[in-house]
C-alpha cells in the first residue's frame, strides 16, 4: 500500500491522503518484513526500506487543502461547489462529473457535492404540509455526524429502517438550509425563512444553526416585527431573544402596537404586552391595538366581526388596559364610543374622571411607569457672546456612535441668551444620508443656560459601531447659548458615546462646540 519516497526524504506517502492517518504502526510492522521478503529474494536490485519514519517538527499541521491547492479547472467539466449548491437547492438528481472526487481538496468540499444529491443517498425525507411537501434525499452517515437526532434515528436501540420518512411540521426550505449547514458547514439564512429554520434546527438539535438564527433575529430586529419575535422567542425558549425584544417593544411601544404584526400574536403573548409596566405609549394606542388585535382573532376563530365577539376573543384581557389612565378627551372620543365597554363601565369611568368619591372599576386604574429617557450632555461649560450663536436658517450638525443599541427619543438644545423666546426647531437623525426620523416643533426658552428638549414622533432605533448624523436648524431668537470644551467620547450608564464632526453642518458645529448639546434615548 505504500509507494516509494523522494531521495533522502524518509518518508512513505500514502496512496491517497484519506488513508495515510489509518495507517498503524502494526501494519507497518508487517509491510517492513514483508518487503525484506521481497529484497532478499531479488539480489540483483537494490534494497529499498519501507519503514515510516515519523519527523518532529514543531509546524502546524496542514490540512489537505494546504497540500494540495485546488488548481483551476481547464475546462467545464470543474464545476465548483458553489454552483452545486445552487444547483442542489432545486435539482436533487445530479450526476457529479466522472472522477469529482479529484476536483476537491478537503472533505468538505466533497460533502457538499452531496447536499441534496441522490447519489449515494439512502434515505429521504418527505418534508412539508400536505399539498405542499418536498422529497429530499439524505445520507444517514452525514445526518447523523450533524445531528443527535438524526443518530439516534439511524443508529440508535430504537432505530427505524426506513427508505422514506415523512417530516410534515418543517417548511421544505428551512429542511434545506438545515441540510446545507450539515452538508456544507455553510449558514444560509433569510428573514422569511429563519424563524422555521430556527424550529428545525431546534427540533433536530442543531445547536450552532440555532444560534445564528438567534444571531440573525436580533440583528434584524426592530418595531414591525418585534411582537412576533417575542412571541416565537417564547416558544422557542429562547431568554436572550425575549429580552430583546422586549427592549425594543417597550422604546418603540407605539410603533410596535400599529405594525401589522402585532394582530399575529397568540393570546398568552398579547396578556404579557397588555399588562407590561414600561410601555412607552399612550394608552389609546393600547386600547386601538387590542380591537385590531381582536378582529384579526375573530378572523381566525372563523367569528363574524361584532362588537360582542372582539369583547368574547380579548377575555379577561379587556382589563388589562389602563383605560381610566388614558386622557378624558381619548375616552370620551374612542374607548366610550367603541361599543366594546357595557353602558355601566362607561358610566363607572366616568365619574371616575370627574367624582370626588371615585367607584371601584374592574380596570387597572394606575398608569403605566413607561421609560425613564438617559441623557447625554457632549459639553463640559457652555457660554454666550455678544455675536455669537446665530442662526439664519443654516444647520447645526453632529455625527455619533454607540457601542449598544439605544432609541433616539430627541435632542436637547440650548435656548435664548437674551432672556426667555420661542424657537422652531426642525430635527433630523440620518444614517449613510437616508433620513430615519425627522419632526418639525418649536420649544419655548427661558433665558437660562439649559438645554431644552425636542422629541421626534417615535423614538428611533440606533444600532452600535455605526455613525449617525443628528442635525436641527433652528429659527428664533438671533442669538443663544452654545456649548464649549467639548468631548469625543462620552459615558452614559452603560452605554458609550462617541462624537466626530459632521460635513453637514454649516453653522459651525462640532466636537469642539456648538448646538446640540444632548442626546436623549432609552437603553
Amino acid at each position: 500500500m505504500y509507494s516509494k519516497s523522494s531521495p533522502g526524504s524518509g518518508i512513505f506517502l500514502p496512496e491517497t491522503v484519506k488513508n495515510r492517518s489509518k495507517k498503524s504502526s502494526k501494519k507497518t510492522n508487517t509491510s517492513s518484513s514483508s518487503s525484506s521478503g521481497s529484497s532478499s529474494g531479488s539480489s540483483k536490485l537494490p534494497p529499498v526500506c519501507y519503514e515510516i519514519i515519523t519527523l518532529k517538527t514543531k509546524k502546524k499541521k496542514k490540512m489537505a487543502a494546504d497540500i494540495f491547492p485546488r488548481k483551476k479547472a481547464a475546462n467545464s467539466s470543474s464545476t465548483t461547489v458553489q454552483q452545486y449548491h445552487q444547483q442542489n437547492l432545486s435539482n436533487n438528481n445530479l450526476i457529479p462529473a466522472p472522477n469529482w472526487q479529484g476536483l476537491y481538496p478537503t472533505i468538505r468540499e466533497r460533502n457538499a457535492v452531496m447536499f441534496n444529491n441522490d447519489l449515494m443517498a439512502d434515505v429521504h425525507f418527505v418534508v412539508g404540509p400536505p399539498g405542499g411537501t418536498q422529497r429530499l434525499p439524505g445520507h444517514k452517515y452525514v445526518l447523523a455526524v450533524g445531528s443527535s437526532v438524526f443518530h439516534a434515528m439511524f443508529y440508535g436501540e430504537l432505530a427505524e429502517d426506513k427508505d422514506e420518512i415523512r417530516i410534515p411540521d418543517v417548511e421544505p426550505a428551512a429542511f434545506l438550509a438545515m441540510l446545507k449547514y450539515i452538508y456544507c458547514d455553510e449558514i444560509d439564512l433569510a428573514a422569511d425563512t429563519v424563524l422555521a429554520t430556527l424550529y428545525a434546527a431546534k427540533k433536530y438539535i442543531v445547536p450552532h444553526l440555532a444560534r445564528a438564527c438567534v444571531n440573525f433575529l436580533e440583528t434584524s430586529l426592530s418595531a414591525k416585527n418585534a411582537c412576533v419575535l417575542l412571541s416565537q422567542s417564547c416558544l422557542f425558549e429562547e431568554p436572550d431573544l425575549t429580552q430583546r425584544c422586549w427592549e425594543v417593544i417597550d422604546a418603540q411601544a407605539e410603533l410596535a402596537l400599529k405594525s401589522e404584526g402585532f394582530c399575529d400574536i397568540d393570546f398568552q403573548t398579547l396578556e404579557s404586552i397588555l399588562q407590561r409596566e414600561t410601555l412607552n405609549a399612550k394608552e389609546i394606542v393600547v386600547f386601538e391595538a387590542a380591537l385590531n388585535w381582536a378582529e384579526v382573532e375573530c378572523q381566525r376563530q372563523d367569528l363574524a366581526l361584532s362588537i360582542e365577539n372582539k369583547r368574547k376573543v380579548l377575555g379577561k384581557a379587556l382589563y388589562l388596559i389602563r383605560i381610566p389612565t388614558m386622557a378624558l378627551d381619548d375616552f370620551a372620543n374612542g374607548a366610550a364610543q367603541s361599543g366594546v365597554l357595557t353602558l355601566n363601565e362607561t358610566n363607572d369611568i366616568f365619574l371616575w374622571y370627574t367624582a370626588a368619591k371615585k367607584p371601584e372599576l374592574q380596570f387597572v386604574s394606575k398608569a403605566r411607569k413607561g421609560l425613564v429617557p438617559q441623557r447625554c450632555h457632549r459639553f463640559q461649560s457652555c457660554a454666550y457672546r455678544s455675536n455669537q450663536w446665530r442662526y439664519r436658517g443654516r444647520c447645526d450638525s453632529i455625527q455619533f456612535a454607540v457601542d449598544k443599541r439605544v432609541f433616539i427619543a430627541g435632542f436637547g438644545l440650548y435656548g435664548s441668551s437674551c432672556g426667555s423666546a420661542e424657537y422652531s426647531a426642525k430635527i433630523e437623525l440620518k444614517r449613510q444620508g437616508v433620513v430615519l426620523g425627522q419632526n418639525l416643533s418649536k420649544y419655548f426658552s427661558d433665558g437660562s443656560s439649559n438645554t431644552f428638549p425636542v422629541w421626534f414622533e417615535y423614538p428611533v432605533q440606533i444600532e452600535p459601531d455605526t455613525f449617525y448624523t443628528a442635525s436641527v436648524i433652528l429659527d428664533g431668537n438671533e442669538l443663544s447659548y452654545f456649548g464649549q470644551e467639548g468631548m469625543t467620547e462620552v459615558q452614559c450608564g452603560k452605554v458609550t458615546v462617541q462624537f466626530q464632526c459632521s460635513s453637514d453642518s454649516t453653522n459651525g458645529t462640532g466636537v469642539q462646540g456648538g448646538q446640540i448639546p444632548e442626546l436623549i434615548f432609552y437603553a
